[in-house]
């Protein structure tokens, strides 16, 4: 199967020139988190997500802010290559898919590569493939102690372990920052943008304001994780398929799955990318 049978046609893209401010306009308006950046003739000109902004908050020139050398695909490539780039490049971002002239033909996502996973049945247990952290809290642990960790670890979703240290929740940064005071407009202001437009979403804009709260006080309910977490969250086994973890990482817009063993202890966390990482890796010799 070919890159161009499973990408995105016509995505939304950042246009050069173009200032941080548009950017982030349509990153709100659309609720994502990066996008293409292309010239005025289509050309790929690089890609721009909001880490990139927020690592460089005093630049407003888009051509500044991008990366200028994101790694592309080409139509005809397989998409075990594609897996491979997105695994490799540890990221969960759109890759652009550009032609002999580098004009921008698409975008391949992590969620069009589950669905490939998911439609394969690749029997092989998602043990084989899981190469990420688990950071587990406890339950007791306070929500500004939980963001602390997820900041320091660059793990955004953390299972939570009771006192018997079996798996009772989990709580991602989203589930932190839907708890967070954010007084919309004062924001936008701070981010140098307008609050003009109709269409923008809630959501979209605590999505692109996330990191910039990262580096700010962010006002949390002085409460114990246990108290929001996500209780009882859907789990696997060692031995669970590659595909099951995909289907149901695709049906509840999951991330993540926890691992966990016939008492409810938690093993380890199956990512997204490790699920990707299934159609290109050999599947391991079956053990007699």
């Amino acid at each position: 199967m070919k890159v161009e049978e499973v990408m995105v046609k016509d995505p939304v893209v950042a246009s050069i020139p173009g200032t941080r401010s548009d950017v982030l306009k349509t990153l709100i308006k659309h609720n994502i988190t990066g996008l293409p950046a292309v010239k005025k003739d289509g050309t790929l000109a690089g890609t721009i997500t909001r880490a990139d902004i927020f690592s460089n908050p005093n630049e407003e020139q888009l051509a500044v802010l991008m990366d200028n050398v994101p790694p592309t695909l080409k139509p005809d490539d397989p998409i075990e290559e594609a897996a491979h780039i997105m695994f490799s490049s540890q990221t969960g971002y759109h890759i652009p898919v550009i032609d002999k002239d580098r004009k921008l033909l698409g975008i391949v996502s992590p969620t069009d590569l589950m669905l490939i996973v998911e439609k394969r049945d690749i029997d092989v247990p998602i043990e084989k493939y899981i190469t990420n952290p688990c950071v587990p809290i406890f339950q007791e642990t306070p929500l500004n102690v939980a963001l602390r960790i997820i900041r320091l670890s660059k793990v955004f979703a953390l299972p939570v372990l009771d006192t018997d240290a079996r798996l009772c929740g989990i709580i991602t940064d989203r589930d932190l920052f839907k708890l967070s005071y954010i007084d919309k407009k004062r924001v936008l202001t701070k981010l140098g943008v307008e609050d003009d437009e109709d269409d923008w979403t809630w959501e979209g804009l605590r999505n692109v304001i996330k990191l910039y709260y990262e580096e700010s006080k962010v006002d949390l309910p002085n409460v114990h994780v246990k108290e929001v977490m996500i209780k009882d969250p859907t789990s696997v086994f060692l031995r669970t398929s590659v595909s099951k973890c995909a289907r149901l990482m695709r049906k509840y817009d999951f991330a993540q799955l926890p691992i966990r063993d016939d008492e409810d202890r938690l093993i380890a966390m199956a990512y997204e990318l490790d699920v990707i990482s299934a159609l290109y890796k050999r599947p391991p010799p079956v053990e007699a």
